[in-house]
């Protein structure tokens, strides 16, 4: 466990999360079109505010990172989108899913390196298996 403003947090994200304190944002892979019906998604839209229709961005107390558009090329420039409102919202603690590892049909290994400038960033928490492909 680590300690981020005097709160405990784990080190990596949990494979399953049902609640989150007040301060914090479930990160989850979505479509451009928002059509939140499965996975991680669906779980943004029936418990943390995420929207029908709106694909990218901050949404009640998710995140959406389109991952079904294309290749990692296509990901990585909402990854970077991302990483920068992480650090400009310090007062927000992220927990980001296994983005593009489900219904998107991405591997860890293809995804986690798009997020290796937010292992440095104490609001923000990855997968076990990002990080481990990280190291």
């Amino acid at each position: 466990m680590r300690t981020y403003k005097d709160i405990e947090r784990p080190d990596f994200t949990p494979e399953f999360i049902t609640q989150l304190k007040a301060d914090e944002v479930f990160v989850f892979g979505s479509n451009l079109a928002g059509m939140h019906g499965g996975g991680a998604a669906y779980v943004a839209f029936k418990k943390f505010g995420a929207i029908m229709g709106c694909g990218v961005g901050l949404q009640g107390q998710s995140y959406a990172i389109p991952t079904m558009q294309g290749g990692v090329e296509t990901i990585k420039p909402y990854v970077d989108e991302f990483i920068t409102f992480v650090a400009d919202h310090p007062e927000l603690f992220f927990y980001v899913t296994r983005i593009g590892c489900g219904i998107a049909g991405f591997r860890d290994k293809e995804i986690a390196p798009l997020f290796a400038k937010a292992i440095g960033l104490e609001n923000v928490c990855l997968p076990e298996t990002f990080v481990k492909v990280l190291e």
